[in-house]
């Protein structure tokens, strides 16, 4: 009986980062886990949500210290484009857990090229030291080959979630606010919408509503007729995208359960790991300059969900 304690962006209302702890949750008391503790920032939300042990973010070294197994994942954890801040404190769980002589699994994280010389160097040094590495995409894979840290591809844990099989109707907008997101597109995006869909009803979807709502209530003033749904859980808002036709998507995991439910997708490349899955699955990329809107949109029509690319996710061996 082994107990785990797991390490991600837990506690924030992110869909995708939530999906990956369901799913984490899941196969860890499939595997007969004696104990599973979840750092989270709400800690008794997390709790009662997947029926488990949570911890703040700051008070992960006794739990560490009780527990056999560290996991730090899924999702873009180790990286410094968000800022160094959150590099550091996902390295530091890490390293103490390394400093306690525990197990560490990094679990179907995606990397990025590094800003920085010192968060790229201390990255280094930590997988180095971990017991095993596992990557969501080739990209990432072949970044830490050309460190020579070896690690497992596998498929984000999000491609193993059974998604319901919706009769496909309607268009959805997926937002989020990022540098680099203008005026500018939301007018092309709200002309290219209206003229293309006429005055049916658009569903903006808000999948983590601190950061996606302003942009969507933005979005919402440009003269279309929307619905803007919010406050979704991962279930509900997994049952609203698998029912639409189209969906524009910005974020990783919105475009991931649109290919993984057999909608039709547009991607707006605002990150390196949203243009990496288009190119492995095959859905057409928008870009935030909109030079390429309407090109984008006939290649999202042309879509046929059949032939998308959809990697088969296994839950990897831990010990």
């Amino acid at each position: 009986m082994t107990k785990y304690i797991v390490s991600g962006y837990i506690g924030f209302d992110n869909f995708g980062d939530e999906a990956i702890a369901g799913v984490l949750v899941k196969n860890l008391k499939n595997l007969g886990a004696e104990k599973i503790t979840l750092i989270s920032s709400n800690p008794k939300k997390t709790s009662e949500l997947y029926n488990v042990e949570s911890t703040g973010m700051l008070n992960f070294f006794r739990p560490l210290l009780e527990s056999d197994v560290l996991i730090s994942g899924g999702g873009s954890l180790l990286q410094d484009v968000t800022s160094l801040k959150s590099l550091f404190y996902y390295l530091l769980i890490i390293m103490s857990a390394l400093l306690i002589d525990k197990k560490v699994f990094i679990f179907a994280q995606g990397f990025t090229p590094f800003r920085t010389k010192i968060g790229e160097f201390l990255t280094k040094f930590v997988l180095r030291r971990c017991t095993a590495i596992t990557v969501r995409d080739v990209n990432s894979w072949k970044m830490l080959a050309g460190w020579n840290i070896p690690a497992e591809l596998v498929a984000d844990p999000v491609f193993g979630i059974e998604i319901p099989d919706k009769e496909k109707h309607g268009i959805g907008v997926q937002l989020r606010g990022c540098e680099g997101l203008t005026d500018e597109f939301l007018n092309k995006l709200a002309d290219e919408i209206k003229n293309r869909f006429g005055d049916k009803e658009i569903t903006l979807i808000s999948l983590q509503d601190n950061i996606d709502l302003p942009v969507l209530e933005k979005f919402a003033s440009r003269g279309l007729n929307v619905k803007i749904l919010k406050n979704l859980t991962v279930q509900e808002a997994l049952e609203k995208i698998s029912s639409l036709e189209y969906l524009v998507g910005m974020r990783f995991h919105a475009c991931l359960a649109g290919i993984k439910s057999g909608v039709k997708i547009l991607g707006v490349n605002y990150d390196i790991k949203v243009k990496t899955l288009a190119q492995e699955t095959g859905f057409p990329l928008a870009e935030l300059d909109g030079q390429n809107l309407s090109e984008s949109f006939d290649k999202m029509f042309e879509i046929k969900p059949y032939e998308y690319r959809i990697p088969e996710f296994k839950f990897p061996a831990l010990l």
